[in-house]
C-alpha cells in the first residue's frame, strides 16, 4: 500500500473492513496521511461508515516544532514546497504575512535553493530552523536567520529535512496595502472569471486583510 497503488487498493481494503476485518495502515516512519498515504483510505472508510481510530505515533512535524525553538501555539503544515523555482517563490510570497509558524518538508537536494529563495522573498532576518534526521543517530537542528541558514547549508545537507519558519511580525495594515491588495482582487476576479466578492475572500486569506475592506476598495477601483 503506497502512493502509486493507493487509489486502486483503497476500495478493496475498505470492502474488507466493512465485512468485519481489521485493517491497519502504518508507515515505516512518520504518521500516515501526513505526507504519506492514508488520507484516501480514511476518507473512503468514513464514507462507508467503517469505524476508524488512530494510534498516535511519531511525527516529524511536531518533533521539528518542539526542537525549532520557535512559537508552537499556532502553526501550519505545508507539505513539500513546489519544485519549480517560480512556483516556489509564489508559494513563499504567500507566507510573507503568515502569523503562524510554518512547517514544511524539503528534499536535501533542494533545501539550499529553497532557503535562498525564502531569504530573498521573506527577508534575510526571518528566523527559521532546519531539522534533519530527527530521532536518528545524526540528528541535527540548525537555528538562525534565513541568511545565516543559507550560509550554513551552502555545502549541502544530507538526510530527511524539515524546515520551520517563524511567523511574520504583526504589523498594521496601511491604505497602500489595501489598495495594492484590492488591485490584486480585481486581477484575480478578471483572470479567473469569478465574482469580486469571491476574489476578495481569496486575497483576504492570503494577505490577512479583512475581506470587507478589500471588497469595498476593489469596488471603488472598478
Amino acid at each position: 500500500f503506497f502512493e502509486h497503488n493507493e487509489t486502486a487498493r483503497t476500495p478493496w481494503l475498505v470492502e474488507r473492513a466493512a465485512a468485519g476485518e481489521s485493517i491497519l495502515v502504518v508507515t515505516d516512519a512518520g504518521m500516515p496521511s501526513v505526507s504519506d498515504p492514508g488520507f484516501a483510505i480514511v476518507s473512503a472508510g468514513m464514507t462507508a461508515n467503517v469505524p476508524i481510530t488512530c494510534l498516535p505515533g511519531p511525527s516529524a512535524v511536531t518533533t521539528a516544532l518542539v526542537l525549532s525553538g520557535l512559537p508552537v501555539d499556532r502553526f501550519a503544515f505545508d507539505g513539500f514546497p513546489p519544485r519549480k523555482p517560480g512556483k516556489r517563490r509564489t508559494w513563499l510570497a504567500s507566507l510573507e504575512r503568515e502569523e503562524r509558524t510554518v512547517v514544511f518538508f524539503e528534499s536535501p537536494h533542494r533545501v539550499g535553493a529553497t532557503l535562498a529563495d525564502a531569504s530573498e522573498v521573506l527577508g534575510p532576518d526571518r528566523q527559521a530552523a532546519v531539522c534533519r534526521e530527527l530521532t536518528k543517530t545524526y540528528e541535527e537542528v540548525l537555528r538562525g536567520s534565513l541568511a545565516e541558514l543559507v550560509e550554513r547549508t551552502a555545502d549541502g545537507v544530507r538526510g530527511e529535512i524539515v524546515v520551520v519558519l517563524a511567523p511574520a511580525e504583526p504589523r498594521e495594515t496601511t491604505e497602500s496595502d489595501i489598495d495594492a491588495a484590492a488591485a490584486e482582487v480585481l486581477d484575480v476576479a478578471e483572470g479567473e472569471g469569478i465574482r469580486v466578492k469571491d476574489a476578495a475572500a481569496r486575497v483576504a486569506e492570503r494577505t490577512g486583510i479583512a475581506r470587507k475592506a478589500l471588497y469595498d476598495a476593489a469596488v471603488r477601483l472598478q
